[in-house]
């Protein structure tokens, strides 16, 4: 996904999400995020994409507690959301391709706009849930947001990160997610890690739905029941039981 849609969809989605509290309970339980209060989502937000325009403009920093970030009043909420996606928006466009501190190592600083747009996009869907509110994403975010998923997962670094992860190691598994539309993803679960890549190649369990609720269940923030499986369910559930995000 080229920078220019990335900048276009970060403000838009921080938009969304903000709508999406507008108005709610601050102490709100968010269901899954069951170990924060719906403040702390909208602060965690704010944060983050504020930390992430820090290491863009300056280098790394140490990771931010969501549990200390002050969001304000809520009726402040939607100015200061914005105001962070503004901020890590001009940053990236500023930067264009200047390497930049990532988890993985100095990538581009457009890494920092697309981790940020998924994480958005993710808890978008959590204040959804908590608010008992409406949550769509368009199609092409979506399939982003698995492709940077599996990335994340197939890099030896998150393994490291977080040693559930390792259990996704196998010995030739496959696991597909059909979209309906396009190649899809093919996921082989090797010795050394998870290996991935685009097709429409059989596999030993299908995930069939539309981008929105692929990434939803495969995000474990819809259950497995809502898109249709084929094949090896418990291989299915295997990975979803090891994988949070």
């Amino acid at each position: 996904m080229d920078t220019a849609r990335l900048a276009e969809a970060l403000p838009e989605r921080t938009a969304g999400f903000a709508a999406t509290v507008a108005g709610a309970d601050p102490d709100a339980p968010v269901p899954t995020c069951p170990d924060w209060p719906l403040r702390v989502l909208v602060g965690h937000i704010g944060q983050a994409h504020r930390w992430s325009a820090s290491i863009v403009r300056s280098g790394p920093t140490p990771v931010p507690d969501p549990l200390e970030a002050d969001p304000g009043a809520p009726a402040d909420w939607p100015g200061w959301l914005h105001e962070g996606a503004a901020d890590l928006t001009k940053a990236v466009l500023d930067a264009g391709d200047t390497p930049v501190w990532t988890f993985f190592g100095e990538q581009p600083a457009k890494f920092w706009l697309r981790r940020m747009l998924h994480d958005t996009t993710i808890h978008h869907a959590d204040a959804a849930f908590a608010t008992n509110t409406a949550f769509d994403v368009a199609s092409d975010l979506a399939a982003d947001a698995v492709t940077e998923w599996l990335e994340m997962l197939a890099n030896p670094v998150t393994a490291s990160l977080k040693p559930a992860f390792a259990e996704l190691r196998g010995t030739g598994q496959t696991l597909r997610l059909d979209p309906g539309a396009g190649p899809g993803w093919l996921i082989i679960r090797t010795p050394e890690g998870v290996a991935w890549t685009r097709g429409q190649r059989t596999a030993d369990v299908t995930l069939a739905g539309p981008p929105r609720d692929l990434l939803l269940v495969f995000t474990r923030r819809l259950p497995l029941d809502r898109i249709a499986v084929t094949g090896d369910r418990a291989l299915a559930e295997h990975w979803l039981a090891r994988t949070s995000a």
